[in-house]
């Protein structure tokens, strides 16, 4: 399985241009990939002060960060998984769409466990969580805090995932972010493909440090700072 973890910082005051950029960025990841994982919220930054901010920016699962996204995973017959505030109608969720290397929507899971910067907007996920089986392999789909909650880890255990697209926005806390990634992805069971965002979000700073990583080790890993994209290729 040949990933890619896209390292991205959405431009809050243009939108459309944060779109379009990261575009380019999952094109680029896209070529010689089976799999490119996308930050959570990538294209409109995390933190919103109430629904109705949120409301300005949220979208249908086939809005226009799909539009964007779906050319470059059917041009690379590439699956891509990207974080996006989802609109289904009156109520707003932190979701991934899950796009299919034809180009098309294969799924879009809602985040079950919040963090506290969710709250002020986000209703908890009610989507579950689903093993995708391609010729590749098998991966799953987790988003930022789900890699706390035990009920995530024993899932994927179960499931077994030969990788797990892991959106986020970690925080950075002021340590080494990897080997806690590495702890979570022994108690998974899996690799994990943690594709991040850097920087200061007020009033949040964020890690960066997207990296593929398994029990044992960093396979590839990004620095704190700069849009970047990792490559690993995983065996079976």
């Amino acid at each position: 399985m040949r990933v890619a973890a896209v390292q991205f910082k959405a431009d809050r005051v243009n939108p459309k241009g944060a779109r379009a950029s990261l575009a380019r960025w999952v094109g680029r990841a896209a070529i010689g990939s089976d799999l490119v994982v996308c930050p959570e919220m990538a294209a409109t930054g995390y933190i919103f002060a109430n629904r109705a901010a949120a409301s300005l920016v949220a979208e249908d699962p086939t809005g226009p960060t799909f539009q964007a996204l779906r050319v470059h995973a059917k041009e690379n017959a590439a699956w891509v998984v990207a974080g996006f505030p989802e609109r289904a109608g009156d109520t707003l969720y932190n979701s991934a769409m899950v796009i299919d290397a034809r180009g098309e929507l294969a799924f879009v899971y809602r985040k079950t466990l919040l963090f506290e910067a969710d709250e002020t907007w986000a209703c908890p996920g009610d989507s579950g969580y689903v093993a995708f089986e391609t010729p590749f392999g098998r991966f799953g789909v987790g988003i930022c805090m789900d890699l706390n909650d035990p009920m995530f880890l024993e899932w994927s255990t179960d499931s077994e995932l030969d990788a797990l697209a892991f959106p986020t926005n970690w925080l950075d806390e002021g340590g080494d972010v990897w080997p806690y990634w590495r702890w979570r992805a022994s108690q998974a069971g899996t690799t994990l493909i943690a594709a991040n965002t850097y920087g200061h979000d007020a009033p949040l700073d964020f890690v960066g440090r997207s990296a593929v990583v398994t029990a044992a080790r960093v396979l590839a890993g990004a620095p704190k700072q700069g849009d970047v994209v990792v490559r690993a290729t995983l065996k079976r």
